[in-house]
């Protein structure tokens, strides 16, 4: 069940909107660093959707509850990265992971906005979501503090494998912080049954851009 009074906020406009073509440069500022995001008008993946936004902002914004410094993070979907940098530049171990096609456009991102010798190393790496968990990122091997997740459930036929990628890496103690765009009833299905799997909490909510930002974590038995 959901539990929580959201916060109420707007997404910030604190990038410079630029002419569109093929491959677009979009720059961004959150901590302090301008961040330079290459689109792609190829894949959904390589554009920068407004969970991210919301979520890059709210972390800017409450690194005292969610300190991410010197954490392990893993970023499922991570489409431009922009969501990652920001996790990066707050002091995360950071994973970035998503689809085989997008990972050529989400490592050029990635290392161009992190060669900031302050960071950890970002790493890249391809995950499909159910296949291949166990062999790819043993339990043995691979534990993260937080899961993040922004504008992953659209209207797609992936939804099942998606909950079952966030129940295998979050573990007791692992913190899941979830954002998406709610612009289908298959969205809201998808967060009845996280919330049927996990304690989950709405930590805020962005009206003008149908934004809900949950928390998630395993249950206690």
């Amino acid at each position: 069940s959901l539990t929580g009074s959201p916060v109420t906020l707007k997404i910030l406009q604190n990038w410079v909107p630029r002419v569109s073509h093929y491959f677009d440069k979009e720059h961004y500022t959150y901590v302090g660093h301008q961040i330079v995001i290459q689109e792609s008008i190829e894949h959904f993946g390589a554009v920068v959707w407004p969970g991210a936004l919301a979520l890059s902002q709210y972390l800017e914004s409450n690194q005292e509850q969610f300190n991410l410094k010197d954490k392990k993070v893993l970023e499922i979907g991570a489409g431009t990265g922009l969501l990652s940098i920001v996790a990066c530049i707050l002091g995360a171990h950071v994973t970035a992971t998503d689809l085989p096609e997008v990972l050529e456009n989400l490592s050029y991102n990635i290392s161009r906005n992190t060669q900031n010798s302050n960071m950890h190393k970002p790493e890249v790496r391809k995950l499909v979501w159910g296949e291949g968990l166990s062999e790819d990122f043993p339990v043995s091997t691979y534990h993260y503090d937080f899961i993040l997740a922004t504008d992953v459930v659209y209207h797609h036929a992936a939804l099942d494998p998606l909950l079952a990628t966030m129940v295998y890496f979050c573990r007791p103690g692992t913190v899941l912080l979830w954002a998406n765009k709610f612009r289908f009833s298959t969205d809201y299905e998808f967060l009845e049954k996280v919330s049927n799997v996990f304690n989950t909490t709405i930590l805020a909510e962005f009206p003008e851009s149908n934004v809900k930002l949950l928390k998630a974590t395993v249950r206690e038995n």
